[in-house]
């Protein structure tokens, strides 16, 4: 990755409030959704987990507060500071936190049960790097160790253009057929809402990718299904029969190959054998 890119990205959550993000809009529905795959595939605790690209920490100190032993990697200063505040404060305490790219992990080869990149692959932006990125985590993964790797939906931008923000704007226009077009997704109207620079995946490519770096038995996930982009979403979510329902539709639908890449995010989950 370009040092341009990284000091955008870097600049990006330095300046956006990452750290509330899942804790409104549709994000609410990707955050339960993720923890219910985390669930569902972790090994038990107390299970050593590395959270790399994990942000303030919102999954981190979640799962801490489950009983495994969680390590935090965020390539973000502030982000690293916010978790760092937090981690002085009891009771749920995370085994560390640093700043740290995910192409070069520090820990040793074979000592994590179970490895989380919720961002890094789709911030790196060349597929070399993203590999990279995969064979650090096969690496530190012990035998049968879990790697939960999110991706951006490659057509994630389209449909929240269509349906929460239209816009006739010729430089947001370009980016969403990009986008579609290669992955490859640059936002340049100086505007933070339309996010940063970044890779968008299709469901097989994601798969393909964790294959490539020698893991097996590799699923990928629909998160949120199509209900994100729902105009009324929060009215939905606010009603606890409204909420179930949505994630009632979200399981149905999260594994059907013909709607997985409706969903804003992947998860693809892959073992080292």
């Amino acid at each position: 990755m370009a040092d341009e890119s990284l000091r955008e990205i870097v600049e990006f959550y330095t300046n956006t409030t990452e750290e509330r993000r899942l804790t409104s809009g549709s994000s609410q529905l990707e955050f339960e959704r993720t923890k219910e795959l985390l669930r569902r595939f972790l090994p038990v605790p107390p299970a050593r987990v590395v959270d790399v690209g994990g942000a303030s920490g919102s999954y981190a100190f979640w799962l801490a507060s489950l009983g495994y032993d969680v390590h935090l990697i965020d390539v973000t200063p502030r982000l690293v500071d916010v978790a760092l505040q937090q981690n002085a404060e009891p009771p749920h305490r995370l085994a560390s936190v640093a700043e740290g790219d995910a192409r070069r992990l520090s820990f040793d080869e074979r000592s994590i049960d179970a490895v989380l990149m919720f961002g890094p692959l789709y911030h790196l932006t060349e597929a070399s790097d993203r590999l990279k990125a995969l064979a650090e985590a096969r690496r530190v993964l012990r035998p049968t160790g879990a790697l939960f790797a999110a991706g951006i939906s490659r057509y994630a931008g389209t449909l929240d253009g269509i349906a929460l923000h239209p816009a006739l704007d010729a430089h947001i226009v370009a980016s969403r057929h990009r986008a579609v077009a290669d992955g490859q997704y640059r936002n340049d109207t100086g505007n933070s809402r339309y996010f940063t620079t970044a890779y968008f995946h299709r469901p097989e490519d994601l798969a393909e990718e964790l294959a490539s770096a020698g893991f097996t038995t590799v699923r990928v996930f629909g998160v949120e299904g199509p209900e994100w982009f729902l105009a009324d979403f929060e009215a939905r979510w606010a009603d606890a029969a409204g909420r179930e329902r949505l994630l009632q539709v979200a399981r149905l639908l999260e594994e059907e190959p013909s709607l997985i890449g409706t969903s804003a995010h992947l998860i693809a989950v892959g073992y080292r054998q």
